[in-house]
């Protein structure tokens, strides 16, 4: 096999991982909704991550501390964009729009803003596959989020949340973008390790005025799994595979296995809350599934 192609396999299975990873994120973070405000949810999410990275990474920290100040600037839209905006947005707008409105607008358009983005910005070029690719994956997802329904589609409408949700979806694109353009001589997990830890001082202000407004946290055994899980799996294990699938496959491309989410998140929701499955769970699958495919294809 050559280098190129073991290369391009390898960030197909790190994308794939990750959206398996976050897909989990989405159906545990609504369970606890109720006993953990959103910004709190994400201050603790991103502090938990920040403090297992910090043995992983503290010596590379040390090393390459010259080019993190020299590059400070980087860093800091970096983490707003994919730490302290991304999800924040998404648990805020959980407080305001259904669950359809979320899962339609965040899945369906942060690969499009993707691609715009990198296009403009990275000179990716947008190929007529990676059109036809997209649209496949849109299609599906309209197809899932309506149960194959033109009535309902044509229901849908958008509610207070819906702009948050937007602005996350776009803040995530953004952060793929600075990804792409990562300084060289920053290791994977001090590249983490920062991201991290400055996200969270961003959120921290916020915080705070969030514990003057609102009721005290309900704090159980679950809440602290579920904040380790967020912590440890969807931000340490999930963003370090994202990150290297994009070293790999680039930016735009990267973002269309995003549309992977909403699949996972359903055979997840069959597995672990014994909801059933249906016909039109296995046509949008085929065809989210088969648009990251032929977006991948080179010729």
């Amino acid at each position: 096999m050559s280098t190129s192609r073991k290369e391009l396999y390898t960030g197909i299975g790190l994308a794939i991982l990750a959206t398996i990873i976050w897909s989990g994120n989405f159906v545990v973070a609504r369970g606890v909704i109720k006993q953990i405000p959103p910004v709190g949810l994400a201050f603790y999410r991103w502090a938990t991550a920040s403090l297992i990275m910090l043995p992983l990474a503290w010596n590379r920290f040390r090393e390459e501390k010259a080019i993190l100040l020299q590059h400070r600037s980087y860093f800091f839209w970096t983490a707003l964009t994919g730490v302290s905006l991304f999800n924040t947005l998404v648990y805020i707008a959980g407080h305001h729009s259904p669950a359809i409105n979320l899962a339609l607008i965040g899945t369906t358009s942060s690969p499009v803003f993707a691609i715009i983005l990198a296009a403009i910005f990275l000179r990716e070029p947008i190929r007529p596959l990676r059109i036809v690719g997209l649209l496949l994956c849109l299609g599906g997802i309209v197809f899932l989020l309506s149960q194959g329904s033109w009535e309902r589609l044509k229901a849908f409408h958008f509610s207070a949340g819906d702009g948050w949700v937007l602005l996350g979806a776009l803040s995530f694109a953004i952060y793929n973008i600075f990804v792409r353009r990562k300084p060289a001589g920053i290791h994977p997990l001090n590249f983490l390790f920062t991201v991290f830890t400055i996200g969270t001082l961003i959120i921290l202000p916020f915080y705070l005025i969030e514990l003057s407004h609102s009721a005290p946290i309900n704090w159980t055994i679950n809440l602290v799994l579920i904040i380790l899980y967020l912590g440890a799996g969807a931000s340490v294990i999930a963003f370090l595979c994202w990150n290297m699938a994009i070293a790999r496959l680039g930016a735009a491309r990267t973002a269309l296995f995003g549309n992977l989410i909403p699949i996972f998140s359903v055979l997840e929701a069959v597995m672990i809350l014994g909801e059933e499955i249906t016909m039109v769970h296995v046509l949008s699958g085929i065809l989210v599934i088969a648009g990251v495919v032929i977006a991948n294809l080179k010729k």
